[in-house]
């Protein structure tokens, strides 16, 4: 038996893509469009920092019905202003095409406490989101449904 299970590619950064996301904007579908209108499929999140008008993240958590006993369950919504302290995470695709984000957040409350977790849609801009993304090509970006985990995973692969 491999002593690690590891998948890898290897590729280089093409080009770095600054942007700002305006307030009201849902932070996770801003990002799927920036995206395809600087057509990257292919890419990583550098950085991301801001201000939201709540939050809304997921971690993993105990089922025992699937096959790993883990999943995701229901979002956790925070009904508050909230500083995003960071932002990162892969821009991948399917093997269709269809560009998919996997975003994790760090956050902070007015009080200091921290928060983190994996972001979903319904995370809104307060007064900006910064992010800088890269463009990485010579490799695939691929994410599908792991059948065995029943959670969809990162699959890089040479181009």
């Amino acid at each position: 038996m491999e002593q690690f299970g590891i998948e890898m590619a290897q590729g280089s950064l093409k080009r770095v893509v600054a942007l700002r996301l305006k307030p009201g904007t849902d932070v996770l579908l801003g990002l799927e469009e920036a995206c395809k209108r600087a057509g990257i499929s292919n890419g990583v999140i550098l950085s991301g920092l801001g201000s939201l008008d709540g939050v809304r993240f997921c971690n993993p958590i105990y089922i025992p019905e699937k096959k790993a006993k883990y999943g995701y369950g229901e979002p956790t919504y925070l009904d508050e202003v909230i500083e995003l302290t960071g932002l990162s995470g892969i821009i991948c695709h399917d093997d269709e095409g269809v560009t998919n984000l996997h975003v994790h957040v760090t956050l902070s409350d007015k009080d200091g406490k921290a928060y983190g977790g994996h972001l979903v849609e319904g995370t809104k801009v307060l007064l900006t989101v910064d992010v800088v993304v890269a463009e990485i090509e010579g490799l695939v970006m691929g994410r599908k449904f792991d059948s065995e985990l029943e959670v969809p995973l990162f699959a890089p692969r040479q181009a």
